[in-house]
């Protein structure tokens, strides 16, 4: 079958076709007009960045010079100067010259910060500084002192109750006068807010007896509080009234960086004109330590800081001692347990006695001594590992340790002659009788553990035990002593040595309820014929044999804002360990590892 094709088109469908051809047509040709705007555009917008670069890519890089100069107006030689972005991190730096000038070449214009350091200085800090060409940034150090101005805090409201004192660090402007950045660093600034800073102090007059160094009536200043945004101030000052005696004075900032972990400085300096070695009078010392807590998360923490050490007798010698001494700790912890390490080269016993008070300069100054009437510094090398596990009522501690002990110092009461040539070759102090002497060097390792529990009541009991070396005298009682039999001081020291002992310690210590006394007791035994402390470095560590410490708030209002407290110390109540020796010439010496003293007083706080 043959079928023919058919064409079924009609004039409709043509006329849709070619509407539908010239509605496509349209289209295209708006499509490739809007494909040559968009080219056009982008054309425009790349020739629009490359004229804006311009001026970039040919501005020429300035530079910041200036002068470093102090208070004064003395120009400052190898002082560091920082160029810092806005947000103050560094960006380089550079050191002045003998002239004091510097010159931070290349400097792409915007704005920086300009920092100044030097030693001894605070450091300067300028900022908002707009660099275009060649900018001029002057900038002067200060010290502390010159700094700081004491001016009455600003008015309180009238229903508020008036403090008299109550302090401010500020400038003659009534402007903030220090301020500490993020990281932690001290800077001078004269503008900006701040928080007034309310300080509390604390007056102290005491008698004592006993101690070296720490005779007759003296009276203390004290300034221990400043809890204004994480900062705070400790200041002192000790002095004996009447007399030239002795000065002690102290200075410290913190600085709290929350989770991050704080920044520490203390300054403290004593002089003590009656103080005496080798013919020469006046020992002055002075330390200043600075350390850094870091917290690395939840885990890990660490502290790293160093004491550096100056002292020296002022006539007619004047020969000065000198050293630096770190230490780092670093610490891991696992829920309520950790371990912990520790490098320290300070041997203080102030600083590492329990209930050490941080105002009290003595807790920051090392322990000196005479070697055959030259100055000598306790110290050494102390490297411990150790484990704690903390709850809220109890801690379990226990720690390995090695000891390099340099210039131990052994400290002794003597009755000396007129003119006897032995009392020259110590560091005499001719007030209380006693004098310090150093024996000789030792190596050392053994063990410590701990155990703290808390009572009730607002108690707490301590346990402790150590192992390891001390020091120890030849047993030649002074009563089978003859002039058949002579001894000289050094021929006595030349016998110390160093001798494996053990140490047991029990401190109690709490707050009676209804009478707010707060005390502390402790008995810390070793073997009497030890004249130096097993585990020296040991922190936190009870005084050798039995003291009590007692302070006790008199209330003058009853709302308790004015109170007196009542402070009594004693120490070595039992008068232990004493070792008599009966020297060639007659005199007397009495070797000890604590002697007993007594120290009481009056604190007014305020």
């Amino acid at each position: 079958m043959y079928l023919a094709r058919q064409d079924y088109r009609t004039p409709d469908s043509e006329d849709r076709a070619a509407s539908i051809r010239r509605s496509c047509a349209r289209d295209a040709g708006r499509l490739h007009a809007a494909l040559n705007m968009r080219r056009l555009q982008f054309v425009f917008f790349a020739a629009l960045i490359s004229v804006c670069a311009v001026p970039l890519q040919g501005a020429a890089p300035g530079s910041v010079s200036g002068s470093v100069r102090d208070s004064a107006g003395v120009p400052q030689i190898g002082a560091e100067v920082q160029l810092l972005h806005p947000d103050l991190t560094p960006i380089t730096s550079v050191y002045t010259d003998s002239s004091g000038h510097f010159v931070i070449p290349s400097v792409l214009p915007g704005r920086y910060a300009v920092k100044a350091l030097g030693a001894w200085f605070l450091p300067s800090l300028r900022e908002d500084v707009r660099v275009r060409a060649n900018t001029v940034v002057n900038l002067t150090l200060s010290t502390l002192y010159e700094a700081m101005q004491w001016l009455p805090a600003e008015p309180r409201a009238g229903d508020s109750q008036k403090d008299d004192w109550a302090w401010t660090l500020r400038t003659a402007a009534n402007r903030p006068l220090l301020r500490w950045l993020e990281d932690g660093p001290l800077v001078v600034v004269t503008d900006g807010s701040g928080t007034n800073r309310r300080l509390k102090a604390r007056l102290v007059a005491t008698g004592q007896e006993g101690v070296f160094g720490e005779s007759g009536e003296r009276i203390s200043a004290a300034i221990e509080e400043t809890p204004a945004d994480s900062r705070e101030l400790l200041a002192q000052v000790e002095f004996e009234p009447g007399t030239d005696a002795g000065m002690e004075s102290m200075l410290g900032f913190r600085q709290d960086l929350g989770f991050a972990g704080s920044v520490q400085s203390v300054a403290a300096v004593a002089v003590h004109p009656e103080f005496a070695a080798g013919g020469a009078e006046g020992l002055e010392e002075a330390a200043a330590r600075t350390w850094e807590t870091i917290h690395l998360g939840d885990e890990f923490d660490a502290e790293v800081g160093s004491n550096e050490v100056l002292a020296r007798l002022s006539s007619p010698s004047s020969k000065t001692l000198a050293a630096m001494l770190p230490f780092v700790s670093a610490g891991w912890l696992n829920g309520n347990s950790a371990i912990r390490y520790r490098m320290t080269t300070m041997l203080s016993s102030a600083q590492n006695a329990e209930g050490a008070e941080e105002t009290k300069a003595q807790t920051w100054l090392p322990t000196l001594a005479a070697r055959n009437g030259v100055l000598d510094i306790q110290n050494g090398r102390h490297q411990e590992l150790g484990w704690e596990r903390r709850t809220d009522r109890s801690c379990v501690s226990a720690m390995v340790f090695t000891d390099r002990i340099d210039n131990p110092v052994i400290e002794a009461g003597g009755r000396f002659t007129a003119g006897d040539p032995e009392a020259a070759t110590v560091l005499m102090d001719p007030m209380s009788g006693l004098f310090h002497t150093t024996g000789p060097d030792y190596f050392a390792a053994g063990v410590e553990a701990s155990f703290e529990r808390g009572l009730p009541g607002d108690n707490h009991l301590k346990l402790g035990f150590a192992d390891g070396d001390a020091l120890a005298l030849s047993a030649i009682p002074a009563a089978s002593m003859s002039s058949s039999q002579p001894v000289t001081l050094a021929q006595l020291l030349a016998g110390a040595h160093p001798r494996r002992t053990q140490a047991y310690t029990l401190s109690l210590s709490g707050t009676l309820e209804g009478t707010g006394t707060r005390w502390r007791a402790s008995y810390s035994w070793q073997p009497e014929d030890t004249v130096t402390q097993v585990a020296p470095f040991a922190q936190n560590a009870a005084e050798p044999y039995l003291n009590l410490h007692l302070r006790q708030p008199i209330h003058l209002r009853s709302d308790g804002t004015t109170s007196f407290d009542v402070v009594l110390d004693m120490n070595n109540l039992l008068a232990q360990g004493y070792r008599p020796y009966l020297l060639r010439d007659g005199s007397l010496v009495i070797f000890a590892q604590e002697q007993r003293s007594i120290r009481a007083g009056l604190a007014f706080n305020f």
